[in-house]
């Protein structure tokens, strides 16, 4: 069972409002709206994946890492450099 299995249903549900937003994206660029627009549109998108994004990431730390620290051993160093990988990309995104 992995971290976010128990918000699966909210995540998917904020997944397909971010589908519905992209699909806009491309409507406005077909329609060739204003730049400034698009632009807009393209960061409350960005914004959107992000919080997906830091949920799935605490919902890791507290659920697949915590598992793992609390058995010990290399799986916990793994799963620890894991999730600061994780956290490294998403601060360079």
């Amino acid at each position: 069972m992995h971290g976010y299995t128990d918000n699966k249903d909210a995540h998917l549900r904020r997944l397909k409002r971010i589908e519905g937003q992209v699909r806009g994206l491309q409507r406005m660029i077909e329609n060739d709206d204003y730049c400034i627009d698009v632009l807009t549109q393209i960061s409350a998108a960005t914004r959107a994946l992000q919080a997906v994004s830091l949920g799935l990431l605490d919902e890791h730390l507290k659920h697949c890492v915590s598992e793992a620290i609390t058995e010990g051993g290399t799986k916990a160093d793994e799963k620890i450099a894991e999730a600061s990988n994780a956290i490294a990309r998403l601060v360079r995104s």
